[in-house]
């Protein structure tokens, strides 16, 4: 088993190109997975395009939720009668992130086991339902319940998202279409804000908002069942026919022997090797594992949803409306996304995350400086608006779209999706803390101290990448499976 995989290894040591050569020959002059061919051209991106937007759905949802809670927490929490309790508040925001880290963990050994489409139906379902019950929780328990449920939910639908753009893109537009999934969490995010404005004015208006969470849900439920599955894990289950057809929908017919011939390679169809934590954590793909971790960790110690969850309550402090704040903030991340979409390709992954998180550092620092003693009080608005726009927009750039499309692109078929699932532990872990005591900790130690840290995460997040991260831009899952991961 093992002596197959490095036999298909040491085909690459001989050099991408002269295998390539040699397959043109043989076949056609067709080399589909990159999209070049000699005759025949690259295989059109827009048969794929359709179902990048519905898998998109996915991290709509996860935006959504993540921003639902920021206009709506003062009404939920007078309704609920726990207003001013602010570990109450930070549970309710933070409860949702413990959901989130279960199903991230179980995502891959879903995935593994029922495939993508599936998948993705399992992800809509409790989020359907927490939603429900959210909107309709008497006490405060109810509304932890629900957002637990949905909580699972999103814990799986960014993984799933990412996973399925990587493995159903063409080479040429997956950093675009990896940027896809950003830009639908920001207008999810941007949905949410403008959904809540009428909270505070409106009773009850709150109940409204999980309500319409549901049925972008149910379409994604919908949806799934006429896309097609991955062809990566059709093969890796031993159904080469059907890979065949998943290929042809999305490249067409003239590009699926190409397709499989390069996915046989690297891919071992039919073998059901259980992938082992041991083997993760410990044994020879532990380096990208450890990357990916701690670049979800920086990530969000970057103190990014600190400004999704509780913008609205750092702007009123600074006596900035909430409402025109957060219309700020979902623009800033949407342009950023947008840029993100046009520069994923061109600039490469390294580039755009070593400028995303250096951006954050000046932001961070703005911030920090409009709480000290050293700025009047009437430039402090302008310091601390200014900075944590600055932060959404760099962050939306690089730091938010590129480290999933990324792991997603340097772990090998065999365990890709185990391994994304342990490091979007790190992800949701980290996540859980800093939304359960960004309250406390801004109340104890004060803006100054907090924005410094997370400033100080942020440089150490540029160097982290500047040494440990490589670029993917322009090659295949199979070629970079072959120059990065090699086998031992």
């Amino acid at each position: 088993m093992r002596g197959r995989h490095a036999d298909a290894y040491s085909m690459y040591k001989r050099g991408t190109r002269d295998y390539i050569n040699a397959y043109d020959k043989e076949q056609g002059s067709v080399r589909s997975l990159n999209g070049v061919s000699k005759e025949i051209g690259n295989p059109s991106w827009k048969r794929s395009f359709l179902y990048i937007l519905v898998a998109s759905l996915a991290s709509f949802l996860y935006g959504y939720h993540l921003g639902v809670i920021n206009e709506t927490l003062e009404s939920i929490s007078n309704d609920l009668h726990f207003n001013g309790n602010t570990m109450a508040e930070g549970l309710v925001v933070s409860i949702c992130l413990g959901g989130g880290f279960l199903g991230s963990t179980f995502s891959g050994l879903i995935v593994d086991r029922v495939g993508f489409r599936r998948a993705f139906q399992l992800c809509a379902l409790p989020m359907i339902i927490g939603s429900s019950m959210s909107a309709t929780a008497k006490n405060l328990w109810g509304m932890l319940l629900g957002r637990l449920f949905v909580g699972t939910g999103m814990g799986l639908g960014p993984t799933l998202a990412t996973l399925y753009v990587t493995e159903v893109s063409l080479a040429y537009v997956r950093g675009t279409y990896g940027s896809f999934t950003q830009i639908a969490t920001s207008l999810g995010l941007m949905s949410s804000l403008l959904i809540g404005f009428p909270a505070k004015e409106t009773e009850g208006w709150w109940r409204i908002c999980f309500w319409v969470s549901a049925v972008p849900a149910a379409l994604l439920a919908l949806f799934m069942e006429f896309s097609p599955e991955s062809p990566h894990w059709l093969f890796k289950k031993g159904r080469a026919a059907d890979a065949e057809a998943a290929f042809e929908k999305l490249l067409g017919g003239p590009y699926v022997k190409g397709a499989m011939a390069e996915l046989s390679k690297s891919e071992r169809g039919g073998e059901a090797e259980t992938v082992k934590l041991s083997e993760l954590l410990f044994g020879h793909h532990r380096k990208v594992v450890f990357i990916g971790s701690t670049l979800f960790a920086l990530q969000q110690l970057s103190g990014i949803n600190s400004v999704f969850f509780f913008s609205s309550t750092v702007f009123k402090s600074a006596g900035v409306s909430s409402q025109s704040a957060n219309i700020c903030v979902g623009i800033a991340n949407f342009l950023g996304s947008f840029a993100a979409l046009l520069l994923m390709d061109k600039l490469g992954r390294k580039v755009l995350l070593i400028g995303s998180f250096s951006g954050m550092v000046v932001a961070m620092g703005l911030q920090a400086a409009s709480a000290s003693s050293l700025v009047s009080s009437s430039n402090e608005v302008y310091l601390s608006v200014g900075g944590m726009l600055l932060f959404v927009l760099a962050f939306s750039v690089g730091a938010g779209p590129v480290p999933s499309l990324l792991l997603s692109e340097m772990f090998p078929g065999r365990i890709r999706a185990k391994a994304m699932s342990v490091c979007l532990a790190s992800h949701w872990v980290v996540n859980f803390f800093v939304g359960l005591l960004f309250l406390r900790l801004l109340e104890q130690i004060g803006p100054l101290v907090l924005n410094t840290i997370f400033a100080t995460f942020c440089l150490v997040a540029v160097i982290f990448v500047k040494r440990n991260v490589l670029e993917t831009k322009g090659k295949s899952l199979q070629e970079i499976e072959i120059t990065l991961l090699p086998p031992e």
